[in-house]
């Protein structure tokens, strides 16, 4: 696990890569951008979020509840949109530590929208389910991390191995390393919550995915 991620790290050495940091950095700061603006005009318009205590909490806190929401939802949200990038950043990766690889045979566009879309819905549903842990603060960082590691790195992975084998290989595969991927999915989701870093962890993470895969994959080639 280490070694991937250190891999992954040293891979925006590589001048493939750092085209699509540019392309990445853009993206996630229009997502954050954005997402706060979403998050803003929805706690200031809609009975969405007047629940008794999360009432309060937009009263006392205004738009700093909306900048709390949407560090919430940013590891997700820009995840999800930025899992077309996914394509090139693999395949920088595959060109320089696999090159003996044929080209992968990728994943249609209509899935991939699918697979975005269903991915963005579950992990902004579960994590405004997480709202209420805030106002249980030593526990909410457990949540929140675990959640959205195991969401995180399931996302990732599938995406990077349906690249190369099926749905259901890629799901077996997953559950037969579901600690390691569930360890580095926690580390993912905290990168994603770190200012400056969390701009580059989308990359990060197919990266290692994309290790993690080749390391595991064998026994389905």
């Amino acid at each position: 696990m280490i070694s991937a991620f250190l891999k992954a790290f040293d891979q925006f050495n590589d001048p493939p890569t750092r085209k699509v940091v540019w392309v990445s950095l853009s993206t996630a700061i229009a997502v954050f951008v954005t997402l706060w603006i979403i998050v803003l005009f929805l706690l200031s318009n809609t009975p969405l979020f007047t629940w008794g205590w999360m009432e309060t909490i937009v009263e006392v806190l205004g738009w700093l509840a909306a900048l709390v929401i949407t560090w919430i939802l940013f590891p997700g949200v820009v995840s999800a949109v930025t899992s077309f990038l996914l394509e090139r950043v693999a395949g920088a990766v595959e060109a320089r530590h696999y090159p003996e690889l044929p080209p992968a045979p990728g994943i249609p566009v209509f899935e991939s929208l699918l697979a975005a879309a269903k991915f963005l819905a579950i992990i902004i549903i579960l994590n405004m389910a997480l709202l209420p842990f805030l106002i249980i603060p030593p526990l909410f960082p457990f949540v929140f991390y675990s959640v959205n590691g195991y969401l995180l790195s399931r996302e990732y992975f599938e995406m990077v191995a349906q690249r190369r084998i099926s749905p259901k290989e890629a799901k077996t595969l997953r559950r037969t390393h579901r600690g390691p991927l569930f360890f580095s999915g926690v580390l993912i989701a905290f990168m994603l919550t770190i200012p400056v870093i969390n701009l580059l962890a989308p990359i990060v993470a197919t990266a290692v995915m994309v290790h993690f895969f080749e390391g595991w994959r064998r026994p389905f080639s």
